[in-house]
């Protein structure tokens, strides 16, 4: 390895949190990540990180030099970015988080296209619908649906995410359709555990907003089971249309309080401020972009 390949494994230790963490990340041994940052700081002359048997912490000058070095792979990487023409297939690895029920109703056949443009690359996903730490994880980018509060990441909207109350017709022929928001207090809801819980923010067509506190009869961190649960007449829900849009095409779901919208989100992509954002990750952002737009196919009926 060359001085800049040395720099590049000194900035995963540093982002990583640790040598044996950066090692599982770049796919080497604990003992050559170790031996490539010796090997750097042998050719500077100084110490970069304090190391110990329990914890290591960068020197001042490990700071000043870890602050430059992400700008100057940033800087490389943009260049042959530039050197590369976008029609060109692309190759390496690409290492991406996305949520668990969108990555595989929607992100499946997309990537399934991408990765038939591009056979010289290789994926690398990682599904959850808790927030990874992409730094941590060495991920490149991440597909998240929510309202973006970290400050240190930056973002590109893929597409909006619309929510929907949504019930079985034989639920509602059982327990009757709620009329107004405060009705929802008398029916069974099912509640999504990784957002408001049970809360439901409804708006009204004047743009008032009624904020309904409600007791789930059933709780879940996965849309997916709770699409189920709604389906087996367990309850009303609040579910986002790119997991129902087929349930209710077919009336086998109905939505509820139609007069009322709940809150509209996102689908973002999202990458670290730190991190240069790579030709493999910049056309992959560009193909969900242009994929799902600003009418996604499951809302276009």
């Amino acid at each position: 390895m060359g001085q800049l390949e040395d720099m590049s494994v000194f900035v995963r230790i540093v982002e990583a949190g640790g040598i044996g963490k950066a090692a599982d990340q770049m796919g080497m041994a604990k003992s050559g990540v170790s031996r490539r940052l010796g090997a750097l700081e042998s050719r500077l002359g100084v110490t970069l990180i304090n190391r110990t048997t329990r914890s290591s912490s960068l020197t001042n000058v490990g700071r000043e030099y870890y602050q430059r070095a992400v700008k100057l792979i940033g800087d490389v990487s943009e260049l042959d970015s530039l050197a590369t023409s976008e029609g060109n297939s692309l190759d390496g690895q690409l290492r991406l988080a996305a949520p668990l029920s969108f990555g595989l109703a929607h992100l499946s056949s997309a990537l399934d296209e991408f990765a038939g443009d591009h056979p010289g690359l290789s994926i690398k996903i990682d599904f959850s619908d808790r927030q990874v730490d992409l730094i941590e994880q060495g991920a490149d980018l991440a597909i998240r649906i929510s309202e973006l509060g970290d400050s240190s990441l930056q973002a590109r909207r893929i597409c909006p995410v619309r929510l929907v109350l949504c019930a079985s017709p034989s639920y509602l022929a059982k327990n009757g359709t709620p009329r107004k928001p405060g009705d929802l207090k008398n029916h069974q809801v099912l509640a999504y555990t990784l957002g408001s819980g049970n809360t439901i923010k409804l708006c009204d067509q004047r743009g008032n907003e009624q904020l309904i506190h409600t007791t789930a009869r059933i709780a879940a961190n996965n849309g997916d089971f709770l699409h189920d649960m709604a389906l087996a007449n367990h309850g009303i829900a609040a579910l986002p249309t790119f997991i129902v849009w087929q349930s209710l095409s077919s009336r086998k779901l109905v939505p509820v309080l139609e007069s009322y919208t709940l809150p509209t989100i996102n689908a973002w992509a999202v990458y670290p401020q730190t991190r240069y954002l790579s030709q493999r990750a910049r056309q992959l952002i560009d193909f969900l972009v242009a994929r799902f737009g600003d009418k996604p196919y499951w809302d276009d009926n």
